[in-house]
């Protein structure tokens, strides 16, 4: 198997035939956790652009390989976004010294979120989307994620100033 083809599909997670891109937002949950177990947020905060500039060779090299723009079992444009939407919980956890998984909430919107970004495709994340490179492929879901996060930001507020 390519290298190329491991990172494109984050391990093989986007080999999965039904909803490669909603599989490959779930892994990458876990693997932010692992992250901030390790690191914090600010370990989460530097391995996004690691997996975006990653992404970008692997996804080259998938595209050459396949003759496909957007080959659906790359999902590594995924967790870029989906680490983006999950920065705020993770440092508002770091903020506040609290478990971030005790943040469930915040994981669950900024999955929904940034996963209605990525497939509704609004604005600046269709124009990415319809870039004809690598760079569209991973900018849509870098775009999908920082809209997701300004809705988790947006929703924390909200429930602290209603509920709290």
């Amino acid at each position: 198997m390519r290298a190329s083809h491991l990172v494109a599909t984050f391990g093989t997670v986007g080999n999965i035939p039904a909803m490669p891109g909603t599989w490959g937002s779930l892994a990458a949950l876990p693997a932010a956790w692992v992250l901030h177990a390790i690191g914090g947020a600010w370990l989460v905060l530097i391995a996004i652009p690691v997996v975006f500039f990653a992404g970008l060779w692997a996804t080259r090299e998938e595209v050459a390989a396949t003759g496909i723009h957007d080959p659906s079992h790359v999902v590594i444009d995924e967790v870029a976004g989906q680490w983006i939407a999950l920065l705020p919980v993770l440092f508002g956890a770091d903020r506040m010294g609290a478990d971030v998984l005790a943040l469930w909430p915040g994981w669950i919107a900024a999955f929904v979120a940034f996963r209605a970004f990525d497939i509704l495709k609004p604005g600046p994340v269709g124009w990415a989307d319809r870039r004809d490179d690598e760079m569209g492929v991973m900018l849509d879901d870098v775009i999908a994620g920082v809209m997701a996060a300004v809705v988790v930001v947006a929703l924390a507020a909200l429930f602290h100033l209603v509920i709290l």
